[in-house]
Protein backbone atom coordinates (compact mmCIF):
# COMPACT_ATOMS: atom_id res chain seq x y z
CA UNK A 1 0.00 0.00 0.00
CA UNK A 2 1.20 3.44 -0.88
CA UNK A 3 0.76 6.33 1.55
CA UNK A 4 -1.53 9.17 0.63
CA UNK A 5 -0.09 11.80 -1.63
CA UNK A 6 0.64 15.28 -0.24
CA UNK A 7 -2.44 16.61 -2.05
CA UNK A 8 -4.70 14.36 0.03
CA UNK A 9 -3.05 14.99 3.40
CA UNK A 10 -4.30 18.47 4.15
CA UNK A 11 -7.59 18.41 6.06
CA UNK A 12 -8.12 14.67 6.21
CA UNK A 13 -4.57 13.27 6.54
CA UNK A 14 -5.66 9.69 5.78
CA UNK A 15 -2.75 7.34 6.37
CA UNK A 16 -4.04 4.90 3.74
CA UNK A 17 -5.60 6.41 0.63
CA UNK A 18 -5.88 4.06 -2.35
CA UNK A 19 -7.14 6.81 -4.63
CA UNK A 20 -10.58 5.42 -5.50
CA UNK A 21 -13.14 2.86 -4.27
CA UNK A 22 -12.21 0.52 -7.12
CA UNK A 23 -8.54 0.56 -6.13
CA UNK A 24 -9.52 0.07 -2.49
CA UNK A 25 -11.54 -3.01 -3.45
CA UNK A 26 -8.59 -4.41 -5.38
CA UNK A 27 -6.31 -3.69 -2.41
CA UNK A 28 -8.67 -5.60 -0.14
CA UNK A 29 -8.60 -8.58 -2.47
CA UNK A 30 -4.81 -8.52 -2.57
CA UNK A 31 -4.67 -8.32 1.23
CA UNK A 32 -6.84 -11.45 1.50
CA UNK A 33 -4.81 -13.53 -0.95
CA UNK A 34 -2.15 -15.31 1.04
CA UNK A 35 -2.21 -16.02 4.74
CA UNK A 36 -5.85 -15.00 5.49
CA UNK A 37 -7.32 -17.08 2.66
CA UNK A 38 -4.96 -20.02 3.29
CA UNK A 39 -5.56 -20.20 7.04
CA UNK A 40 -9.31 -19.77 6.83
CA UNK A 41 -9.45 -22.14 3.88
CA UNK A 42 -7.49 -24.75 5.82
CA UNK A 43 -9.98 -24.49 8.67
CA UNK A 44 -12.81 -25.14 6.24
CA UNK A 45 -11.00 -28.15 4.83
CA UNK A 46 -11.44 -29.56 8.33
CA UNK A 47 -15.08 -28.52 8.32
CA UNK A 48 -15.69 -30.23 4.98
CA UNK A 49 -14.18 -33.43 6.36
CA UNK A 50 -16.38 -33.10 9.43
CA UNK A 51 -19.48 -32.78 7.22
CA UNK A 52 -18.55 -35.99 5.38
CA UNK A 53 -17.82 -37.94 8.56
CA UNK A 54 -21.11 -36.80 10.06
CA UNK A 55 -23.00 -38.49 7.24
CA UNK A 56 -24.24 -35.30 5.60
CA UNK A 57 -24.01 -34.38 1.92
CA UNK A 58 -21.71 -32.01 0.11
CA UNK A 59 -24.68 -29.78 -0.80
CA UNK A 60 -25.56 -29.45 2.88
CA UNK A 61 -21.98 -28.53 3.75
CA UNK A 62 -21.75 -25.96 0.97
CA UNK A 63 -25.11 -24.47 1.92
CA UNK A 64 -23.90 -24.07 5.50
CA UNK A 65 -20.72 -22.29 4.45
CA UNK A 66 -22.45 -20.12 1.86
CA UNK A 67 -25.25 -18.89 4.10
CA UNK A 68 -23.86 -19.28 7.62
CA UNK A 69 -20.14 -18.58 7.30
CA UNK A 70 -19.30 -18.75 11.00
CA UNK A 71 -17.36 -21.88 11.86
CA UNK A 72 -18.48 -22.44 15.51
CA UNK A 73 -22.13 -22.09 14.56
CA UNK A 74 -21.68 -24.33 11.53
CA UNK A 75 -20.05 -27.05 13.62
CA UNK A 76 -22.88 -26.86 16.16
CA UNK A 77 -25.40 -27.13 13.34
CA UNK A 78 -23.75 -30.19 11.81
CA UNK A 79 -23.39 -31.92 15.19
CA UNK A 80 -27.06 -31.46 16.04
CA UNK A 81 -28.33 -32.65 12.68
CA UNK A 82 -25.92 -35.60 12.73
CA UNK A 83 -27.45 -36.90 15.96
CA UNK A 84 -31.01 -36.28 14.76
CA UNK A 85 -31.69 -33.10 16.74
CA UNK A 86 -34.66 -30.87 16.07
CA UNK A 87 -34.65 -27.67 14.04
CA UNK A 88 -35.47 -25.70 17.18
CA UNK A 89 -32.45 -27.14 19.01
CA UNK A 90 -30.24 -26.36 16.02
CA UNK A 91 -31.54 -22.78 15.83
CA UNK A 92 -30.89 -22.18 19.52
CA UNK A 93 -27.40 -23.67 19.38
CA UNK A 94 -26.40 -21.71 16.29
CA UNK A 95 -27.86 -18.51 17.74
CA UNK A 96 -25.86 -18.89 20.94
CA UNK A 97 -22.67 -19.82 19.09
CA UNK A 98 -22.96 -16.83 16.77
CA UNK A 99 -24.09 -14.27 19.35
CA UNK A 100 -20.53 -12.94 19.37
CA UNK A 101 -21.10 -11.61 15.84
CA UNK A 102 -23.62 -9.01 17.01
CA UNK A 103 -21.08 -6.75 18.76
CA UNK A 104 -18.79 -7.15 15.77
CA UNK A 105 -21.50 -5.82 13.45
CA UNK A 106 -22.39 -3.02 15.86
CA UNK A 107 -18.77 -1.84 16.09
CA UNK A 108 -17.67 -2.26 12.48
CA UNK A 109 -20.66 -1.33 10.34
CA UNK A 110 -20.77 2.33 11.49
CA UNK A 111 -17.09 2.62 10.54
CA UNK A 112 -17.77 1.19 7.08
CA UNK A 113 -20.77 3.50 6.57
CA UNK A 114 -19.12 6.63 7.93
CA UNK A 115 -19.13 9.54 5.50
CA UNK A 116 -21.13 7.73 2.80
CA UNK A 117 -23.98 10.23 2.84
CA UNK A 118 -26.43 7.63 1.48
CA UNK A 119 -24.22 6.80 -1.50
CA UNK A 120 -24.73 3.04 -1.10
CA UNK A 121 -28.14 1.32 -0.95
CA UNK A 122 -29.18 -0.33 2.31
CA UNK A 123 -28.95 -3.76 0.68
CA UNK A 124 -25.17 -3.35 0.43
CA UNK A 125 -25.00 -2.80 4.19
CA UNK A 126 -27.02 -5.95 4.84
CA UNK A 127 -24.62 -7.85 2.58
CA UNK A 128 -21.66 -6.38 4.44
CA UNK A 129 -23.13 -7.48 7.77
CA UNK A 130 -23.32 -11.05 6.46
CA UNK A 131 -19.59 -10.97 5.73
CA UNK A 132 -18.61 -9.69 9.18
CA UNK A 133 -16.82 -12.61 10.83
CA UNK A 134 -13.65 -12.98 12.88
CA UNK A 135 -10.94 -12.51 10.26
CA UNK A 136 -12.60 -9.80 8.19
CA UNK A 137 -13.71 -7.92 11.30
CA UNK A 138 -10.22 -7.95 12.82
CA UNK A 139 -8.54 -6.74 9.64
CA UNK A 140 -11.16 -4.06 8.99
CA UNK A 141 -11.04 -2.75 12.57
CA UNK A 142 -7.28 -2.37 12.26
CA UNK A 143 -7.14 -0.81 8.80
CA UNK A 144 -10.48 0.77 7.84
CA UNK A 145 -10.39 3.71 10.31
CA UNK A 146 -7.24 4.98 8.55
CA UNK A 147 -8.90 5.04 5.12
CA UNK A 148 -11.09 7.70 3.51
CA UNK A 149 -14.73 6.84 4.30
CA UNK A 150 -15.63 6.10 0.69
CA UNK A 151 -12.93 3.43 0.42
CA UNK A 152 -13.65 1.49 3.61
CA UNK A 153 -16.62 -0.56 2.43
CA UNK A 154 -15.06 -1.48 -0.94
CA UNK A 155 -11.87 -2.60 0.81
CA UNK A 156 -13.83 -4.71 3.27
CA UNK A 157 -15.99 -6.33 0.60
CA UNK A 158 -12.96 -7.03 -1.57
CA UNK A 159 -11.19 -8.70 1.35
CA UNK A 160 -14.13 -10.77 2.55
CA UNK A 161 -15.23 -11.86 -0.91
CA UNK A 162 -11.88 -13.55 -1.42
CA UNK A 163 -11.80 -15.34 1.93
CA UNK A 164 -15.49 -16.33 1.62
CA UNK A 165 -14.80 -17.83 -1.80
CA UNK A 166 -11.80 -19.67 -0.36
CA UNK A 167 -13.92 -21.21 2.41
CA UNK A 168 -16.60 -22.42 0.00
CA UNK A 169 -13.97 -24.11 -2.18
CA UNK A 170 -12.19 -25.52 0.88
CA UNK A 171 -15.40 -27.03 2.21
CA UNK A 172 -15.73 -29.07 -0.98
CA UNK A 173 -12.05 -29.99 -0.91
CA UNK A 174 -12.23 -31.22 2.68
CA UNK A 175 -15.34 -33.25 1.90
CA UNK A 176 -13.48 -35.20 -0.79
CA UNK A 177 -10.23 -35.50 1.19
CA UNK A 178 -11.82 -37.85 3.71
CA UNK A 179 -9.92 -41.11 3.43
CA UNK A 180 -6.91 -39.42 1.81
CA UNK A 181 -5.61 -37.61 4.90
CA UNK A 182 -5.74 -38.99 8.45
CA UNK A 183 -8.92 -37.96 10.27
CA UNK A 184 -7.04 -36.20 13.13
CA UNK A 185 -5.21 -34.05 10.56
CA UNK A 186 -8.28 -32.92 8.65
CA UNK A 187 -10.35 -32.25 11.75
CA UNK A 188 -7.42 -30.54 13.47
CA UNK A 189 -7.33 -27.95 10.68
CA UNK A 190 -10.51 -26.46 12.16
CA UNK A 191 -8.42 -24.95 14.97
CA UNK A 192 -6.09 -23.00 12.67
CA UNK A 193 -8.43 -20.05 12.33
CA UNK A 194 -8.77 -19.30 16.08
CA UNK A 195 -4.98 -19.44 16.39
CA UNK A 196 -4.55 -17.07 13.46
CA UNK A 197 -7.15 -14.73 14.90
CA UNK A 198 -5.29 -14.67 18.22
CA UNK A 199 -1.98 -13.87 16.50
CA UNK A 200 -3.65 -11.21 14.37
CA UNK A 201 -4.81 -9.38 17.46
CA UNK A 202 -1.37 -9.26 19.04
CA UNK A 203 -0.80 -6.22 16.84
CA UNK A 204 -3.44 -4.44 18.93
CA UNK A 205 -1.24 -4.64 22.02
CA UNK A 206 0.25 -1.34 20.86
CA UNK A 207 -3.17 0.32 21.20
CA UNK A 208 -3.83 0.76 24.88
CA UNK A 209 -7.62 0.47 24.59
CA UNK A 210 -7.53 -2.94 22.89
CA UNK A 211 -4.28 -4.08 24.43
CA UNK A 212 -5.62 -3.72 27.96
CA UNK A 213 -8.72 -5.73 27.07
CA UNK A 214 -6.57 -8.49 25.53
CA UNK A 215 -4.29 -8.66 28.57
CA UNK A 216 -7.21 -8.78 30.98
CA UNK A 217 -8.86 -11.48 28.89
CA UNK A 218 -5.70 -13.59 28.84
CA UNK A 219 -5.36 -13.27 32.61
CA UNK A 220 -9.01 -13.76 33.58
CA UNK A 221 -9.91 -16.45 31.04
CA UNK A 222 -8.17 -19.44 32.70
CA UNK A 223 -9.38 -18.38 36.17
CA UNK A 224 -13.02 -18.05 35.13
CA UNK A 225 -12.81 -21.33 33.22
CA UNK A 226 -11.79 -23.10 36.42
CA UNK A 227 -14.75 -21.55 38.23
CA UNK A 228 -17.28 -22.32 35.49
CA UNK A 229 -16.27 -24.05 32.23
CA UNK A 230 -19.71 -23.31 30.77
CA UNK A 231 -19.84 -19.57 31.54
CA UNK A 232 -16.16 -18.71 31.99
CA UNK A 233 -15.60 -17.39 28.47
CA UNK A 234 -18.68 -15.18 28.59
CA UNK A 235 -17.70 -13.82 32.01
CA UNK A 236 -14.17 -13.13 30.79
CA UNK A 237 -15.36 -11.05 27.85
CA UNK A 238 -17.98 -9.17 29.85
CA UNK A 239 -15.86 -8.38 32.90
CA UNK A 240 -12.51 -7.93 31.16
CA UNK A 241 -13.94 -5.72 28.43
CA UNK A 242 -15.97 -3.63 30.89
CA UNK A 243 -13.00 -3.09 33.20
CA UNK A 244 -10.78 -2.08 30.28
CA UNK A 245 -13.43 0.32 28.96
CA UNK A 246 -13.97 1.91 32.38
CA UNK A 247 -10.23 2.27 32.96
CA UNK A 248 -9.60 3.91 29.60
CA UNK A 249 -12.56 6.26 30.02
CA UNK A 250 -11.37 7.25 33.49
CA UNK A 251 -7.82 8.02 32.44
CA UNK A 252 -8.46 9.33 28.93
CA UNK A 253 -6.62 12.68 28.44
Amino acid sequence: MQPASPDTQDATDWSTDFGSPEKARAAGMRAAIGVPALVLGASYVGFGAFVHQSGLTLIQGLASTTTGWALPGQIALIEIFAVGGSILAAAIAVGLANARLLPMVVTLLPILRQGEGGANPRLIHYLSAHFIALTGWAVAMQRAPDMPPGQRLPFFLGFTTVIWSATVSATALGFFLVGVLPAPVTLGLVFLNPLYFMLLFTADLMRKERGLALILGAALGPLFHLVSPDWGLLATGLIGGSVAFAFIQRWRP
